[in-house]
């Protein structure tokens, strides 16, 4: 498996480099422990603290992003503006809006809280399991974006039209329409009913 940097490591506050920790918890999302990261993801998976971000421009169309080919969880599929993990003790929202910067070099206006979704979804090509509670949020993109290239291989701003175009056509992230379909009504309220999501 390749090591890349979300797998490997990140420094903490002394310099050195520690293992990706996350937080596993219960059914109602309450912290019941840690596991590193590649070890809670291997099947059956542990059920872990993860967000999905959903940004949009001012003519309502989403921000989606094609993962980068080196990474070890679903290299080279679309998915939606940035997901990932909290470290322990860090809020899923801090954590939402760290990544979106680290990925997409963009800090999110109005970034708001659009609630939350479990689910279970095995990646066949990689036998990983994306067992999560998910934080959902939703902004704004008002930034030129400057894409970390180990991360994103593209980007793209569709309508809600070009989405369902684009989806059939693939391939997409497992959990991408399971946390767009939770996130629908927060992004109703951002993009007006004219946008069509």
């Amino acid at each position: 498996m390749p090591t890349t940097p979300a797998t490997a490591t990140h420094s903490s506050s002394n310099g050195t480099a520690e293992p990706i920790m996350l937080e596993l918890v219960d059914e109602n999302g309450t912290t019941i422990g840690t596991a590193e990261k590649l070890a809670a993801h291997q099947a059956p998976g542990q059920l872990h603290r993860a967000f999905s971000v959903f940004l949009f421009d001012e003519q309502g169309r989403l921000l989606l992003q094609r993962r980068a080919l080196g990474k070890y969880h679903s290299p080279g599929v679309w998915s939606n503006t940035c997901c990932g993990h909290p470290y322990p003790d860090e809020s899923p929202f801090a954590a939402a809006a760290r990544r979106t910067y680290e990925e997409l070099g963009i800090s999110p206006s109005l970034l708001a809280e659009a609630g939350t979704v479990r689910y279970n979804h095995p990646d066949p090509a990689s036998g990983l399991v994306e067992q999560e509670f998910n934080h959902l949020f939703v902004g704004m993109a008002q930034e030129a974006l400057k894409p970390d290239p180990e991360e994103v291989g593209e980007t793209a701003f569709v309508t809600a039209a070009e989405l369902e175009k684009r989806h059939v056509e693939g391939p997409f992230s497992a959990w991408f329409m399971t946390v767009l379909d939770a996130a629908r009504p927060a992004i109703r309220e951002l993009t007006g009913p004219s946008a069509g999501w």
